[in-house]
């Protein structure tokens, strides 16, 4: 056995889950110059605490009359006070692909109650965190047609849809989706990092697609020659695989 192959049988790398304390700055407006002036009074309550802390940018909640947020602006403004981004939450195709051009991972809306920092007496204490017990959810249905708007989450499980999805819906699931009718919303499977994750529907219309992280939006989807079609999609490496049903 060569040098090589004896190296090799060595491993020089483990993977391993990790429960992080990651900020998230949630944006209520589109306003980077209030943003500069309120983060500045933030950072002098507690100096420490935003010294290269790592952040999330949240911009699922601004309102929907506001502008195109300056993505790399933003990222600026917060670098300034010592805050590291390291992804966004969005879910308007407009902040997605503008987190895609300046390669910043994206994370679909949150469903977990998150609570404001208080920062009032010094930097926050930190409690240990307990790792969420696993567990098997029964696969939930919908059997009515999703409307623009409308937000469908299937934690911890697949999501079945026995109907159509509007423009302007959104469905996610910790596992697999299933649409049995046209889907021309947005689709994002294995929220929360299943690679193995798959969507299937009967009619490819969609806004957008995504599985653990990986997106399509529609001005891609389109070009493919399965567009309108009952597809399968699954995950291989970086790239979404679409091939018929």
């Amino acid at each position: 056995m060569s040098q090589t192959e004896l190296l090799d049988q060595d491993p020089v790398f483990q993977l391993k889950g990790s429960m992080l304390a990651i900020t998230v700055l949630e944006l209520a407006r589109n306003d980077l110059e209030s943003l500069d002036r309120q983060l500045a009074a933030k950072v002098a309550q507690a100096p420490n605490f935003f010294s290269n802390a790592p952040l999330v940018l949240a911009l699922d909640k601004l309102p929907a009359n506001e502008g195109a947020v300056d993505l790399p602006g933003l990222m600026r403004v917060c670098r300034q006070h010592g805050l590291r981004t390291l992804a966004i939450r969005a879910s308007r195709i407009e902040d997605i692909a503008a987190a895609i051009a300046v390669d910043l991972p994206v994370l679909p809306p949150s469903g977990a109650r998150e609570r404001p920092l208080d920062l009032s007496e010094g930097e926050p204490k930190k409690k240990p965190e307990k790792p969420p017990e696993p567990t098997i959810k029964p696969t939930k249905i919908i059997t009515s047609p999703v409307r623009g708007g409308q937000q469908i989450y299937a934690q911890g499980s697949d999501l079945v849809v026995i109907s159509s999805v509007s423009p302007g819906a959104e469905l996610l699931a910790d596992g697999n989706i299933h649409v049995y009718g046209p889907m021309r919303g947005r689709v994002l499977a294995g929220v929360k990092g299943d690679t193995k994750a798959r969507i299937f529907c009967q009619q490819m219309s969609a806004e957008l697609i995504s599985i653990a992280g990986h997106y399509k939006v529609s001005e891609d989807l389109r070009r493919d020659p399965l567009w309108g079609s009952g597809v399968q999609v699954s995950l291989s490496g970086d790239v979404l695989n679409i091939i018929r049903l």
